[in-house]
């Protein structure tokens, strides 16, 4: 089983557990999220299932979307024009942002990261429940093209 077949049975299996209802768009859906490399738009994963369900309304993705984000089983990344979302690291980690390109890759900063939020919770008391690391800047593709 690939790692896509296997993370669609999963968000397939909270859905159920959950007892949402798992009609052919939402199924669809959760399918291009587990396959989606990088971090896909709404928009993005709404033109690529419009296709197969020509009839379905973007208001349905983002309800979708929004349905998985609570269950925490996607993460949001709020840009300026659209959100973005990973379905396939529902854990926070930090994301690295190109303010050129708009690209987004996963930053692999555990260690750094548990020791922010430690210090943040030891010098302020503050419980941290979840949290989102954010690095805007260019990536290498757009500082070779300057």
């Amino acid at each position: 089983m690939t790692n896509s077949q296997l993370r669609f049975e999963q968000l397939l299996a909270k859905l159920r557990e959950s007892e949402y209802r798992l009609t052919p768009q939402r199924v669809e859906l959760i399918r291009l999220i587990a396959a989606s490399e990088g971090h896909p738009s709404a928009a993005r994963l709404y033109s690529l299932i419009k296709v197969q369900f020509p009839t379905m309304s973007l208001a349905t993705v983002y309800k979708t979307l929004d349905l998985l984000k609570e269950l925490g089983e996607v993460l949001e990344i709020g840009l300026r024009d659209d959100s973005h979302y990973d379905g396939n690291k529902p854990y926070p980690h930090p994301h690295l942002i190109c303010t050129k390109c708009q690209n987004i890759m996963d930053g692999e900063l555990d260690a750094a990261v548990k020791k922010i939020v430690q210090e943040v919770e030891k010098n302020f008391g503050f419980q941290i429940t979840r949290h989102q690391l954010d690095f805007y800047g260019i990536c290498p593709d757009c500082q070779n093209k300057s």
